[in-house]
């Protein structure tokens, strides 16, 4: 009999301790005082990060995987024992906490919008409460990076992407989590060795400047890489001096890959990308190799990547890391949960709001749907928010309303109209089949096809419409007269 331990799921959160601290002393709260009834929590972002026009869902499929093993250990409860915060009694109510709600949510690739509902979590106030940081740390991190990559597919005018980000990414599970996300986003592969075991992802890459300096000169280095890897070589030649050595050893030595019918390439990692890639593009040529082709990295980014496109740059690939797995600028995606209905005293679900001097930090109250709405050429013109049970229909004439409850409003007559949320866990077991990663990310072209191009540009982009049903807004302006009466 096998005595081998099986190792853990690589990146997955097990401890329900993966929580805010005044999630438990909350939690201890609604315990004692027997408020244990279920509640409803929303999950939306309020502007999109970098500037841009949209945003890609991610983080889906592991969080469902965490939420179907959430438990505290006997270490746990010990270690919670020691703080002195909490009684016997809930620290036995935790020792059999299992997450056993509901969730609804988009799919992952799909494209989403501010105040747009992206998951909902219907749970025992407890559980939903304590899961909040997970739900949040997992969506917030993997939506920025898949967004990020996507922009960076876009720019490249959906070229051949590399993630090289493993090494400046945020811990092992950030550098994981990053090649899953950008996979989903729209690159072609990683460099992440045990992403690709994983997740199934290409796994790509040759050699670094390390290798070429092992060797006495840069062309016996070469010739050994070649030589070993004949049908995977691309010649990194800026070790030295690109123009002078690096593009010219490259050329002598992939002549020998070239008689073999076999095709090479070359990478650019630093220097002017612009100007040394028409310049080794033309010693290419010059030397018959058209065939070859030109792999660029160097902190590239969305805006560097789309001025090198305007300007015919001859690139081929484009390995991105640093800026790709964390962000760069902006390196955070602004999640939020934000309780929306709780059941009292035994009862069905009371709509709750949080309000704010800033209307648009308001929340929207209920237990709701998100439908996308389209026009006959199967373009999206906005997404409405619905209370749950809602039905609008293809045809009909819908009236929608500013989020923030103010005067502005639009009619639209949808030739479809498509449901975003589904129901994808029920008593915390995960339903049906997780989509292949694969099938993931070759859906996010189609979806970027569903917009009008004025929402997708880098520069400026044309403003999607969130909107909220006549339903929504009338008990939203309920809770307003109800709560700031007289100003009070």
């Amino acid at each position: 009999m096998s005595t081998t331990k099986q190792s853990p799921r690589v990146g997955g959160v097990e401890s329900a301790l993966f929580t805010d601290f005044y999630e438990l002393t909350m939690a201890q709260g609604y315990w004692k005082l027997g408020r244990a009834g279920r509640a409803v929590f929303d999950v939306f972002f309020r502007h999109h990060p970098f500037g841009g026009g949209y945003s890609v869902f991610a983080g889906l499929e592991p969080l469902l995987a965490d939420l179907e093993g959430l438990c505290f250990s006997a270490e746990d409860i010990a270690y919670l024992e020691t703080l002195g915060m909490f009684e016997r009694g809930f620290l036995d109510y935790l020792a059999g906490f299992r997450f056993r709600g509901d969730v609804w949510s988009v799919s992952e690739g799909e494209l989403v919008f501010p105040q747009a509902l992206l998951a909902r979590v219907e749970a025992d106030i407890i559980e939903a409460q304590i899961i909040e940081g997970l739900v949040l740390n997992r969506l917030n991190f993997c939506s920025l990076v898949a967004t990020k990559t996507a922009r960076v597919w876009r720019a490249s005018g959906y070229g051949h992407v590399m993630e090289f980000g493993l090494r400046r990414a945020q811990g092992p599970d950030g550098a994981l989590s990053a090649s899953r996300s950008s996979f989903i986003g729209g690159a072609d592969g990683t460099s992440n060795t045990l992403a690709g075991k994983l997740y199934g992802i290409p796994v790509l890459g040759t050699m670094a400047h390390s290798w070429i300096m092992a060797f006495p000169d840069e062309r016996s280095a070469f010739d050994a890489y070649a030589g070993i890897y004949p049908d995977k070589t691309a010649y990194l030649i800026d070790t030295y001096n690109t123009l002078e050595s690096g593009i010219k050893n490259a050329i002598a030595s992939g002549r020998a890959l070239v008689a073999r019918g076999k095709t090479f390439g070359v990478r650019l990692d630093s220097g002017d990308i612009d100007y040394l890639s028409r310049e080794v593009r033309k010693e290419l040529d010059a030397a018959g190799m058209q065939s070859a082709y030109i792999v660029v990295s160097n902190e590239l980014d969305e805006e560097i990547i789309e001025h090198l496109v305007s300007a015919n740059a001859p690139v081929d690939s484009w390995g991105v890391g640093t800026k790709l797995v964390t962000g760069g600028a902006e390196s955070s995606f602004p999640g939020v949960y934000k309780l929306a209905a709780v059941q009292r005293d035994g009862g069905g679900f009371e709509p709750t709001m949080k309000f704010s001097d800033n209307p648009d930090k308001s929340t929207n109250p209920g237990v709701k749907q998100l439908v996308r709405l389209y026009d006959a050429e199967g373009k999206a013109q906005a997404d409405l928010l619905t209370l749950d049970g809602e039905s609008p229909s293809a045809g009909e004439e819908l009236i929608l309303h500013h989020p923030s409850a103010d005067w502005r409003r639009l009619r639209l007559r949808p030739a479809a109209v498509r449901p975003l949320l589904s129901k994808v866990m029920a008593g915390g077991r995960a339903l049906g089949g997780a989509p292949a990663l694969a099938d993931i990310r070759a859906g996010l072209r189609g979806r970027f096809d569903g917009f009008d191009s004025t929402y997708l540009r880098l520069l400026n982009p044309h403003l999607y419409k969130v909107s909220i049903s006549s339903a929504l807004l009338e008990m939203k302006l309920g809770f307003i007269g109800k709560y700031m009466k007289d100003g009070k």
